[in-house]
């Protein structure tokens, strides 16, 4: 036809550029055989060129748009209008119009028609443009539907296209804007399909909403409309709902809303037969575009017509399986508190680290595949007591699964429970064999790690080029060994069980809660603990020197270490920091992953933390906050022990508890060296794999050094060795980190796809509770504080945190708060373990928490039975 107009059968995918992703789908749909499409044509984004890309008042209005922030939404709304009223006043050049026009006429130029904006940032699989440029409905008449085409090109500013573009770094230059002109259907009923489940993310099950009239009422959110469920060709499921509105066409162009008879409004939408029909068809969409969609549809005079599909950009992806069995998939990232994507040298790194085979990855987090324990029953009963225990949500959809059968028990399986075991059914005397008779264990574990940490250290220095990935591959392979060294396991373990078997025995014995909690107080060999409390002593180095405290507060840049040096006292302040960050440097938030940012590469980090310690605790706090850890947990053993020799069996029951109590002193802090171990390591691998970056920046191989995080292991291997590197590799995973950023992983998902969840099963907590998982006793009253990013921490004395997840490096803020509650969580993950060690009220795993809560609200948490109540 012409650059300005392209009919539906002329485009698809290949003319993005030109029709805008709806135009673009419009064109795969019509090429579907078997799928009925409503006829028309795109006017391309050449014609929308055309009128705005010499016109100098456009270009300076777009210039003061691109300056503008997204919360500046007074200067969105005021510069945004004057655009789209000077759009809407530009001429459609002759030529263009002329051709619109025989369009029109060879489709019926009577006829009336959808005007619909199709953006060339549309319906992609990366960003979800829908709803954000206008459409337009039963448009007749040549002149009615030129001036709804300059409509259209107009609402490319409308104020909610702009904010989205500037919220996902999209150039206003770069987005152009086609306009789908179809010929109208008037249907008895319309809706939406989607062939997948968008609430749980199941690919077998579709979902189809349905109300009568237009489906603009439905989309507008003017109507419930019916929702049925479709599995296998049957419809498992209908919510009927009532329909009092629909919005019906006009005789002489637009729409209205009208009143549904009474007697029609309970009625179901279609009718079983038609429910299947529409699943096939959506069935074979999904089959053309190989991705779940998102349809538009409509039925008229018993024809079903589809008007648009679009990818579901919601849905998790689902971890790849290598066969076509069911598979079930829990997430690494809520045992180790940090549900962030990880970037994929960070995958690869930790999958060095650990059972290469054990892993799967989607969306850049890592999975666990359980299958194969679910299939036998000793690995469901080690499952479900190994998750359970740490996480009830974990547990209660593992339970679901179990109960729908979707894992088939193996009758031949004779496997016994692996290397961790749960507490459930352990005597004391089980608990004391695993933990050995070797009470200098701990400290053995520790010194043995610390030299083998300095020998990676030395041998690492001296390497370079490949050897360096010859060292690192080296290494891991030691650190597994470590990792799966029974005596590491068992004294880790021993701590686990000796808790559990003390919460149960004191419970049952003496009618009391959690017990574990308060004698878990300021154990010795906790590392994680120690770096809160060493961050304390640092706050005290610098408290005597007013001048250095109102220096940091102005600090912007990661050069302040040398700038302290003008002051007085500046060189022992200097110093102290230094040391802290020799110990603890290699920690940040997101640790897990390698190529996140740790405090010795932005020690402007601490800053906050630092000053918030000199601002709410008082000198020596540190010394302070330990001894009386110490004396709360003496005093509630001497308390426990004499009321249980007050018992039947008293002696003998003293004495096991005396002994489990024991063992929870000497082992429970171990439960957190591991992870300080692994996370130096992944500092030391850092430093030299940056190394070698820099010898491919100076090479001009690679762009900027932290450009090696978007490539693998061996692929940056691969890289070194040729000296040679795939761009596009780097820039595609770029945009599709960004896209996993904004997606939120499942606790647990299966090869359907479908994300289940459990429920907590909570006794008599009060009707407007919010329920968690109780993870450190104790209740709390104070200000709700939500804390997304642990830099922006500004924290008040007696304030409770509020955020998603804690993981080690967020532990030096636990010293200045009275209470924690996180989205994620178990009862033995870092943050839980701290909280009860610092004596602070926690309740994790409270789904939406951020949302749930707002900051500054008061709140109570209740950390014995495990809810928060908004006061």
């Amino acid at each position: 036809m012409s650059a300005y107009i392209l009919g539906f059968q002329e485009t698809g995918k290949t003319k993005l550029a030109l029709t805008g992703g709806k135009g673009a789908n419009l064109g795969e749909l019509a090429g579907i055989e078997g799928i009925q499409v409503p006829g028309g044509f795109c006017v391309t984004t050449e014609a929308y060129k055309e009128i705005i890309e010499n016109n100098t008042s456009f270009n300076s209005l777009l210039d003061q748009l691109s300056v503008l922030k997204a919360d500046n939404r007074k200067g969105i709304g005021e510069t945004s209008a004057k655009i789209r009223k000077l759009i809407e006043e530009i001429a459609i050049p002759e030529g263009i119009s002329k051709e619109i026009t025989r369009q029109l006429e060879q489709l019926g130029e009577e006829s009336a028609y959808a005007v619909r904006s199709s953006a060339t940032a549309e319906d992609l699989p990366a960003a979800s443009f829908a709803g954000q440029q206008d459409t337009y409905l039963n448009i007749t008449g040549k002149k009615a539907i030129l001036e709804h085409i300059s409509k259209c090109w107009a609402s490319l500013f409308t104020d909610r296209a702009v904010t989205y573009r500037l919220q996902n770094g999209f150039d206003h230059r770069k987005v152009h804007l086609s306009v789908v002109i179809q010929k109208m259907v008037f249907p008895q009923v319309a809706g939406i399909l989607f062939t997948a489940d968008p609430v749980t993310g199941n690919r077998k099950v579709l979902s189809i909403d349905a109300s009568f009239g237009l489906g603009e009422a439905l989309v507008s959110g003017l109507v419930n409309a019916d929702i049925y469920k479709v599995q296998s060709g049957e419809v498992i499921d209908k919510k009927i709902a009532t329909k009092k509105l629909a919005i019906y066409a006009l005789k002489d162009g637009g729409t209205q809303q009208q009143e549904i008879p009474s007697e029609m409004q309970s009625k179901q939408a279609l009718t079983d037969e038609q429910i299947l029909q529409l699943a096939r068809i959506g069935r074979k969409i999904e089959a053309h575009f190989g991705a779940p969609q998102d349809i538009e549809w409509c039925l008229a005079d018993g024809t079903f017509y589809i008007v648009q599909s679009r990818p579901i950009t919601t849905l998790f992806p689902i971890p790849e399986a290598n066969d076509q069995q069911n598979h079930v998939y829990v997430s690494v990232g809520h045992q180790q508190m940090m549900t962030d994507p990880i970037k994929p040298l960070g995958i690869s790194v930790w999958m060095l680290t650990g059972n290469r085979a054990m892993f799967k990855t989607a969306a850049g987090r890592l999975f666990v595949d359980i299958t194969m324990g679910l299939s036998s029953a000793a690995g469901r009963q080690n499952l479900l007591g190994v998750l359970g225990h740490s996480d009830p949500l974990i547990k209660g959809a593992l339970i679901t699964i179990i109960e729908r059968d979707f894992i088939k028990l193996d009758p031949n399986d004779k496997s016994q429970p692996g290397p961790i075991k749960s507490h459930i059914g352990m005597s004391s005397a089980d608990i004391l064999a695993e933990a050995g008779d070797d009470p200098a264990i701990v400290t053995h574990l520790i010194k043995s790690s610390e030299a083998s940490l300095a020998a990676l250290k030395n041998k690492i220095q001296t390497k370079s080029g490949l050897d360096v990935f010859d060292c690192i591959l080296e290494d891991t392979q030691h650190r597994r060994q470590l990792a799966a060294d029974q005596k590491n396991l068992n004294v880790i373990m021993a701590g686990i069980h000796a808790s559990a078997w003390i919460n149960e025995k004191m419970n049952e014995w003496l009618g009391e809660k959690n017990v574990a909690d308060t004698l878990s107080l300021s154990v010795p060999n906790n590392v994680t603990s120690e770096m809160g409390m060493a961050l304390l002593d640092v706050a005290d180095v610098i408290r005597p020197y007013p001048e250095i405290i109102e220096y940091l507060q102005q600090v912007k840049d990661d050069n302040f270490l040398n700038g302290l040096l003008q002051f007085k006292g500046g060189q022992q302040v200097r110093d102290a920091i230094a040391a802290y960050l020799d110990k603890y440097g290699m920690r940040c938030a997101g640790e897990i992953d390698i190529t996140r940012t740790r405090w010795s590469e932005k020690p402007a980090i601490l800053i906050p933390m630092i000053l918030s310690n000199i601002k709410n605790l008082a000198p020596g706090a540190s010394k302070q906050k330990f001894e009386q850890g110490q004396q709360e947990a003496l005093k509630k053993e001497q308390n426990l022990l004499a009321r249980l020799k007050q018992l039947p069996d008293g002696e003998q029951k003293a004495g096991e508890t005396k002994q489990m109590i024991d063992l929870i002193r000497n082992f429970i802090g171990y439960r957190e060296y591991p992870k300080y171990d692994i996370v130096n390591r992944y500092f030391i691998y850092k430093q030299a794999l940056l190394k070698e970056a820099e010898r491919l920046v100076q090479a001009n191989i690679l762009h900027e050094k932290e450009d090696i995080y978007y490539l693998a292991f061996e692929e940056l291997q691969e890289a070194i060795r040729t000296n040679k590197l795939d761009y596009q590799v780097i820039d595609k995973r770029k945009d599709e980190y960004r896209l996993y950023e904004k997606l939120t992983p499942p606790r647990v998902i299966t090869s359907d796809g479908e994300m289940i969840t459990g429920q907590y099963k909570h006794e008599n907590i009060p009707a407007e509770a919010i329920a968690g998982l109780a993870i450190s006793s104790g209740i709390i009253e104070g200000r709700a504080r939500v804390i997304l990013n642990m830099e922006d921490a500004n924290i008040e004395e007696g304030d409770i945190l509020i955020t998603t997840f804690t993981d080690p490096s967020w532990t030096p803020l636990f010293v200045s708060i009275k209470g924690l509650v996180t989205e994620v969580g178990g009862l033995m993950t870092h943050g839980a373990v701290v909280a009860r060690e610092y004596g602070l009220p926690a309740v994790v795993g409270v789904e939406n928490a951020t949302r749930l809560i707002k900051d500054g609200q008061r709140i109570r948490v209740n950390g014995t039975d495990g809810y928060i109540e908004i006061l």
